[in-house]
């Protein structure tokens, strides 16, 4: 079968791979669409520290049962999703009941072969089904959006809360997606891409490009010089982490939501005396994957509307230089395993 292979540093391979052989308490999945990641990138880009060539990447995918194994819970034709995340059982975080920040976190796709791929076999204790009225297009968002559900509850996001949301990239603007579902009072989000912020506009957030203005100082500006309540950060810059303290008021609540491969600069006196909260996000409970793969059918538009592009399988070998070229504005990138 056919499949998208890191094969080293700034290279992949659409392969003639060996077809997964059936074993207990999985299923075999036929894919549909499966999710280009900025750990894919990372990967691609020869800095992922667990990633080792050959690898089938890819763990944003949705695709369809084919062969099932007799427990019944899963039959020909069901559609379906998968939780990506293999913890370890028995560190702390995995006794303690937090096994998605387990002390050797894995995932399909980064540690052992994922879903770029014509078919896997699947665990299916690690498969959920796919509402009827969600489109293939929108499911293959639904693992960056439970990354969303998991920051807003880390935040502990009310109604009419007002947010700032560094970086409008897929989680960027996902987050605002969930913000306004929500019912958030206001959503400024900044970037220095013009095209996605173009994106950002149609949803109704109001923006900033940094590479004309400040976000501080439109913030400041538009709040009295209080701040907002929530501040996302979804960029992983160092800039924005140096930001970040002055766009949240006294008392308000900073989630880093992106992640910084690098330390970076944050004003912790800031921290201090405004009595900030900051708090660290990282994927997401297998209960909260359960959950967004309900609420992704109440937004499925919306999840259609930031798939940017799609390629075939066939084709995909380029895709990484086709997301690096500013002038194909990707946001969030498909590949279609079925061509």
């Amino acid at each position: 079968m056919k499949a998208l292979v890191y094969a080293g540093p700034r290279k992949v391979e659409v392969r003639e791979v060996a077809k997964p052989g059936p074993r207990a308490g999985a299923v075999k999945v036929g894919m549909r669409y499966c999710g280009v990641c900025g750990s894919d990138i990372g990967i691609y880009a020869g800095k992922h520290p667990r990633a080792k060539a050959p690898l089938v990447l890819g763990h944003e995918f949705v695709g369809v049962v084919e062969e099932g194994n007799g427990s019944g819970r899963f039959t020909a034709g069901d559609r379906v999703v998968a939780y990506p995340l293999l913890s370890c059982g028995t560190c702390l975080a995995c006794r303690t009941g937090t096994p998605h920040v387990c002390r050797s976190l894995r995932l399909i796709g980064i540690d052992v072969d994922g879903g770029m791929a014509e078919s896997a076999w699947i665990d299916e204790g690690v498969l959920f089904k796919v509402p009827g009225s969600l489109s293939d297009k929108a499911a293959a968002v639904v693992e960056p959006l439970a990354v969303i559900v998991h920051a807003l509850h880390q935040a502990r996001f009310k109604v009419l809360d007002s947010a700032v949301i560094t970086g409008a990239g897929p989680i960027g603007i996902l987050t605002g997606i969930v913000l306004k579902q929500g019912g958030a009072s206001r959503i400024v989000i900044s970037d220095i891409d013009e095209g996605r912020l173009e994106m950002c506009r149609a949803f109704g957030f109001e923006t900033v490009n940094g590479r004309t203005a400040s976000v501080v100082d439109y913030v400041a500006e538009t709040t009295g010089g209080e701040g907002m309540d929530l501040v996302f950060e979804c960029s992983g810059s160092e800039g924005a982490a140096a930001e970040m303290t002055k766009l949240a008021r006294i008392r308000g609540t900073i989630c880093m939501t992106g992640v910084h491969k690098a330390p970076h600069a944050v004003d912790l006196m800031e921290i201090n005396f405004k009595e900030q909260t900051l708090v660290g996000t990282r994927v997401y409970t297998q209960h909260e994957f359960g959950e967004t793969v309900a609420y992704a059918a109440t937004i499925g538009k919306e999840l259609e509307a930031i798939v940017t592009q799609v390629v075939p399988l066939t084709g995909s070998e380029k895709i990484f230089e086709m997301i690096a070229d500013p002038a194909v504005r990707t946001v969030k990138v498909l590949v279609d395993c079925r061509k």
